[in-house]
């Protein structure tokens, strides 16, 4: 389904009604001019719910625009590559290289994640001679990647700047200088192609439900799939949809901004699913990451790094299904908590047909 100015308020998605949360919709070029309403907005949505949409039609947001088009074509092309050509340099990293299909979790009990991802950490990038695959560098690329990054830092930059200020943060305190781009970090653009089920088998879906190893994530897809679990105490809220909006990007709080800001902040939890199992998906996403070496007190109350956060949850994200039903959920929800249960997923989808879209007064 395209992206929609308006969007239903529920969808039909596997034999029943399935609702689509809104989201508060916050102008990038108000926080590039430090407007003090468009700041207080985005600490609400920061405080609130831990997700938005950002707005980026404006003149300084049209570039990431048009860098969000030429990656969607380089994933395109690389993605069509044969497997020995994407995986060149396999995973070099947890944030480096190329995860295959099944690499983690998937979405249902029993089964493995339904996408491949290639993974270019902003560390990597700025190196001379970066370890990405032929099949990009040969075909000049690596320009596209360079500027994605480049773009996606400085938009993230922004909005921990203004959320330093709606907090009256001061020096080193403030966020953004526990992100300067000649630290190591492990801040990555990670490019993710979801295979139709016909390619996958039922046994390979989605992403599991999680909260983000990130300070801010900056996400692309103009595809519908996207589930969130709005926080609250007002009754069981369950996954939903959130609509791809025209012109904006999603942004997720992930857990280092929730740490870093004394758990004012909440994580989203969210999760991936096959709205429309017979087509491809392409998401882009540039997880904004703070110097490995800075210190949070996390929720189980661990005076922890960034860097050992991030490497204790991919590991979680990538042990056994069984593993991780005995492992505290403060790893993959990120000490979130929830007010119900989710209905579980069928691991087989019953159809393949496009899901049709309906509207609930």
């Amino acid at each position: 389904m395209a992206p929609q100015l308006d969007p239903p308020q529920t969808v039909d998605w596997m034999g029943k009604k399935v609702p689509v949360w809104g989201m508060q919709t916050i102008d990038y070029g108000r926080l590039l001019s430090h407007d003090p309403s468009e700041i207080d907005k985005l600490v609400s949505a920061c405080t609130d719910e831990g997700y938005f949409y950002l707005n980026l039609q404006g003149i300084d947001g049209r570039r990431m625009l048009a860098d969000q088009q030429e990656t969607l074509r380089l994933m395109e092309r690389f993605f069509a590559e044969p497997i020995e050509a994407k995986n060149e340099f396999g995973l070099i990293s947890s944030h480096l290289g190329y995860e295959p299909v099944g690499s983690r979790t998937g979405v249902a009990a029993g089964t493995k994640d339904g996408y491949e991802m290639l993974k270019v950490s902003r560390d990597e990038i700025q190196r001379d001679s970066p370890k990405i695959p032929a099949a990009v560098k040969a075909s000049g690329d690596l320009r596209i990647l360079e500027n994605t990054i480049g773009s996606c830092n400085t938009i993230t930059k922004v909005m921990l700047s203004c959320l330093s200020d709606g907090l009256f943060l001061q020096g080193a305190g403030r966020f953004e200088n526990q992100h300067r781009n000649e630290r190591p970090s492990t801040t990555t653009l990670s490019m993710m192609h979801y295979l139709p089920h016909e390619e996958t088998g039922p046994e390979r879906i989605g992403h599991q439900k999680h909260t983000d190893i990130s300070t801010l994530t900056l996400l692309f897809s103009e595809q519908w799939g996207l589930q969130v679990r709005p926080p609250g105490t007002c009754g069981a809220r369950e996954m939903g949809f959130v609509a791809p909006k025209p012109g904006c990007a999603f942004v997720h709080v992930g857990d280092s901004l929730r740490f870093a800001s004394g758990m004012k902040f909440q994580s989203c939890i969210h999760r991936v699913v096959p709205f429309d199992p017979t087509e491809h998906r392409y998401s882009i996403a540039y997880f904004l990451r703070a110097e490995d070496d800075t210190m949070f007190i996390d929720s189980e109350g661990r005076a922890i790094t960034a860097g050992q956060w991030h490497d204790q949850k991919f590991k979680a994200f990538t042990d056994p299904e069984m593993w991780q039903a005995m492992a505290p959920k403060s790893m993959i929800l990120g000490g979130m908590k929830e007010d119900g249960e989710d209905e579980p997923i069928k691991p087989l989808m019953e159809t393949t047909a496009k899901t049709a879209v309906s509207t609930q007064a």
